[in-house]
């Protein structure tokens, strides 16, 4: 059982946004407390552009995938710290478990040439956008 409740995380209005997490559901396990993995998702003219809290991950830990064509999924793990016999725990505020995030990414989205990196406990993920053609304008002249 869990030391620490969750209430943190909120359900996204982002029609994007494919996130599973319940707020009533209780899973009775540490997965819902790292759950809530904060993103920004920003689009610029050139790309769409997500960054990831990640504080004290490595990126062996952390996966950045898309799949079904067009959905981008950043999952990873973080560790509980090794308990030996002796140790006493006054507070457990750090989370720990699996975290799933996955987001529908628009039809403009250039899924062969994503980018991710990471610095600082933040991932950073670019989607390149497609360039919209813009429809070819044709004058008509007017007879008469």
């Amino acid at each position: 059982m869990s030391l620490i409740p969750s209430f943190f995380g909120r359900r996204s209005s982002d029609p994007f946004s494919l996130d599973l997490w319940d707020p009533f559901r209780d899973s009775g396990d540490e997965t819902s407390q790292f759950a809530a993995t904060r993103v920004d998702w920003k689009e610029t003219a050139e790309a769409h552009v997500f960054k990831a809290d990640v504080p004290g991950l490595k990126k062996e830990e952390v996966k950045v995938e898309v799949e079904e064509g067009n959905v981008l999924q950043i999952s990873g793990e973080r560790s509980r710290d090794k308990e030996e016999k002796n140790d006493t725990w006054h507070r457990v505020e750090r989370s720990s478990g699996k975290f799933l995030r996955r987001f529908r990414l628009p039809e403009n989205a250039k899924v062969d040439q994503v980018k991710a990196s990471m610095e600082n406990g933040v991932l950073t993920v670019t989607v390149p956008k497609a360039e919209v053609k813009k429809p070819e304008v044709k004058a008509i002249e007017i007879s008469g």
